[in-house]
């Protein structure tokens, strides 16, 4: 209970402030966002602590990037955060400042950094190691900040904390600012080696310049850029309360257009599932292309989902794990439904493809469960839209394509963790519980939904149809599982009477026999009498998937 949560990948360091981080010189690995272990961004002295300009420029780029902002953006959210305030180093702080609240004794009660230096606040504060404002005047939205770094010249030196910071050559100083602290005393203005980055870099310096000439251009790209830094993990303005949400839906906000159609209702749906179910589309076709559209869904913040099709666009259409070659022939074939359908009405309704493509989901799943003897309806409710290229970021939508997706038994040639725990990843971007995530995988398994329509874990002799022979055969003492190779990725399982192979599986697959929490549920759907619920519980999962994305449901 007492233990920090190992399901965040921090990075392969083990100490606040280190860097073990760099796959080569500045290219920050696959995952990882800050440059430095424990900082927000990057480290302000330079990297590794060297005022090096040109290198923090490429750290300062990457990083950004990684949260989606392009130049503009970032020079913006830099000078316009740098325009206000100081940075506080008034001494050593490995002198003066004691262990972080992790590392502080018992006594402290969840304080750290305690500090000895004087009253270890206002003048004596110690934070960064560095010391100083950036302007004259540091209470003020002004273009102090680039006038200053444009139009004089800076030098590196060590400040009193001991901190690479930059002061102002000599004969450069026009103008101290007043101390923050000490209103009869003046200091000089600093920079870090971060703003001087901003300088030295010709392309962030041109974008400065542009705003240096341009003061209002500056302040509304600062005023756009800082409302996407802090509303970019709420999802979109749908969700959003009060009078200052702006009328403007922004690109990163994956904005979908307004529906000018009436929405089909019960009977169209059903009589679209029978169309879809006559044209040739195979359950595992029809699940997975719906699973590949609702399942980009991201709780953390709320990106993605059903919602828009864009499993039909750039860049997920080309995305591996969706089988682009066969994704495109079952969209064809479900756009040619839409295409009849809508052709055909004499009114105002419509269907849209992003709700064909979770209809012909659920008409599968409804089929699979018929085939096992159960009589399910999967709820449906029609109101998605389609989204067009024109308003999908294609460049940000890449990070939310899967290394790993172990509903459909898929690890990416980029994955470097255990398959299980990218699964547990998964599961918990789609805000699943562990029943939920253990049913899916067992009816996805049992649906034949895997990645390329390979055999692992598909522990059935009836493949398609939606039964618990998942559960059964995983947990049946009949058969023993083994490695299939040294790599222990997949396993084989061999009947105990005959040796003979009868099914193979992957590490996602056997984690439901070999995890005590995940077995517990296993062995549920696993009894003889359990068919019924499971498949009940699939289906409510099924539709959970389907919706995370549509809140206007709630």
């Amino acid at each position: 209970a007492f233990e920090a949560d190992d399901a965040v990948d921090w990075g392969p360091e083990t100490e606040m402030e280190t860097n073990e981080r760099f796959e080569e010189a500045g290219e920050i690995q696959d995952g990882l966002g800050a440059s430095v272990m424990g900082l927000i961004y990057v480290n302000p002295e330079g990297p590794d602590g060297r005022p090096d300009p040109l290198a923090s420029a490429k750290n300062i780029r990457q990083t950004f990037d990684r949260m989606a902002m392009d130049d503009e953006e970032t020079a913006a959210l830099i000078a316009g955060g740098h325009t206000f305030g100081k940075v506080h180093g008034a001494d050593d702080p490995e002198e003066n400042v004691g262990p972080e609240p992790e590392a502080a004794p018992i006594e402290d009660q969840g304080f750290g950094w305690e500090s000895d230096h004087g009253e270890g606040k206002g003048a004596d504060a110690i934070t960064s190691g560095i010391e100083g404002p950036w302007t004259d005047a540091p209470i003020e939205w002004d273009m102090g900040y680039v006038d200053n770094l444009l139009d004089h010249e800076w030098e590196p030196e060590r400040g009193p904390g001991g901190a690479w910071q930059w002061t102002p050559a000599e004969g450069e100083l026009y103008e101290q600012a007043p101390d923050a602290h000490l209103p009869d005393e003046l200091v000089d203005p600093m920079m870090l080696t971060t703003d001087v980055a901003l300088k030295r870099d010709p392309d962030y310096r041109e974008v400065l310049e542009h705003f240096q000439d341009h003061p209002d251009e500056f302040q509304s790209a600062f005023a756009r850029a800082w409302y996407k830094l802090t509303h970019r993990d709420m999802g979109p303005p749908a969700r959003f309360l009060g009078p200052e949400v702006p009328d403007e839906e922004m690109i990163w906000q994956d904005p979908l257009p307004e529906a000018d159609y009436e929405t089909i209702d019960e009977a169209d749906a059903a009589h679209l599932k029978e169309e879809i179910l006559a044209a040739d589309l195979s359950v595992p076709r029809l699940v997975k292309t719906a699973w590949a559209s609702a399942s980009t869904f991201r709780g953390s913040d709320m990106r993605g989902g059903a919602n828009g099709a864009r499993v039909r666009l750039r860049p997920q259409r080309d995305w591996e794990v969706n089988e682009p070659d066969r994704l495109v022939e079952t969209l064809d074939t479900l756009e040619a439904v839409r295409e009849a359908f809508n052709a055909d009405r004499g009114d105002d309704v419509r269907v849209s493809l992003a709700d064909l493509i979770v209809l012909g989901g659920n008409a599968a799943v409804e089929r699979a469960a018929a085939e096992a003897g159960h009589d399910v309806t999967v709820p449906f409710e029609p109101g998605r839209v389609d989204a067009t290229q024109a308003r999908t970021d294609v460049e940000s939508f890449e990070a939310l394509e899967p290394t790993a997706d172990g509903f459909r038994n898929y690890r990416g040639d980029d994955a470097e963790r255990d398959a299980e725990e990218l699964l547990v990843d998964r599961a918990e971007l789609l805000n699943l519980t562990v029943p939920e995530t253990t049913v899916l995988v067992g009816g996805m398994r049992a649906l034949d939904a895997n990645y390329r329509g390979s055999d692992h874990g598909v522990l059935t002799d009836r493949p398609g149809t939606l039964t618990n022979d998942f559960f059964v055969n995983l947990l049946s003492m009949e058969t023993e599982w083994e490695p299939a190779s040294e790599y222990r990725e997949v396993f084989e399982a061999y009947d105990r009477d005959t040796g003979d192979l009868a099914w193979t599986g992957t590490r996602v697959d056997l984690v439901f026999g070999s995890n005590d929490r995940l077995r517990a549920v296993a062995e549920v759907y696993g009894a003889d009498d359990a068919e019924a619920q499971f498949v009940d519980d699939f289906v409510d999962a099924w539709h959970k998937v389907m919706t995370l994305d549509r809140f206007d449901l709630r």
